[in-house]
């Protein structure tokens, strides 16, 4: 079993939220749910990974927090 990690955001226009897996072009959804978006994520990663393994640009490192005093 392979793993991706995935940035999720959320749309203040839409109330969607969005979903990418960094470095994997194409890699990418929407939901209106978090539920939703997560079967998407694994619909389109499958549908990209038919061909096989899949290139990937750059590789996930993790997240920082910036504090900034105003």
């Amino acid at each position: 079993m392979k793993t991706y990690t995935a940035i999720v955001e959320k749309c203040p226009d839409t109330n969607f939220y969005i979903g990418y897996v960094p470095g994997f072009q194409g890699a990418h959804s929407q939901g209106k749910t978090l539920d939703e978006l997560h079967n998407n994520l694994i619909e389109v990663i499958q549908m990209l990974s038919e061909d096989g393994e899949p290139y990937l640009e750059t590789e996930f490192v993790g997240t920082q927090t910036i504090a900034i005093g105003v």
